[in-house]
């Protein structure tokens, strides 16, 4: 006979669990109070470092169901939730999201569900790297400057190349101005 776990997750100690609890004993789950699992850690925490959550892994066996209320419950991304579904699959384990319909994802619709998923967020990250290229070539365009500024000013590299002329060694202009060999060779190298 198929137990029934719930895992409940919000990111602060001032958010609650219990409406995640209360939406599963709506949708006619019936979890005992021992099978709900509640955690209060951030969503970008991988689920494999979630302290409760493997030992939710460690009580749940073969033919069990876990229930969550939405898929970022079990995951800081669509590659994270994937993993972690495929890896319950593996251990026999059932994983129904409630936001889905209450989908199994383990079932042939919900690995449809989650390809499709996949497919949006890799979409959503392409999206992503693309405007984030496009506002970088247009600021170069426009003559703005990327990237961190320059430890030394103009006036400063043009010291240093002075300096090193003279037979001044990198070091020892470092150590006079403050800074490291390394930001005196980039001076150096900016001829």
């Amino acid at each position: 006979m198929s137990r029934i776990f719930a895992y409940a997750r919000v990111s602060t100690i001032e958010q609650d669990t219990q409406n995640q609890i209360a939406e599963i004993k709506a949708a006619g789950f019936a979890v005992k109070q021992h099978r709900i699992i509640t955690e209060t850690v951030s969503g970008s925490v991988a689920i494999a470092k979630r302290l409760e959550f493997s030992r939710l892994l460690e009580k749940m066996e073969q033919g069990d169901v876990l229930i969550v209320t939405k898929l970022d419950r079990l995951g800081r991304d669509a590659i994270d939730v994937s993993s972690t579904v495929a890896r319950l699959e593996a251990l026999g384990i059932r994983v129904h999201c409630l936001a889905l319909g209450g989908v199994d994802l383990t079932s042939s619709a919900g690995k449809l569900t989650m390809g499709v998923i996949n497919s949006v967020a890799q979409f959503e990250r392409d999206l992503l790297i693309e405007r984030t290229q496009s506002g970088l070539a247009r600021a170069k365009a426009e003559g703005k400057s990327l990237g961190r500024p320059p430890a030394l000013s103009i006036i400063e590299q043009e010291f240093v190349r002075s300096e090193l002329s003279l037979g001044k060694t990198v070091s020892a202009l470092a150590r006079h101005m403050k800074t490291s060999r390394q930001t005196i060779m980039r001076a150096r190298d900016l001829q």
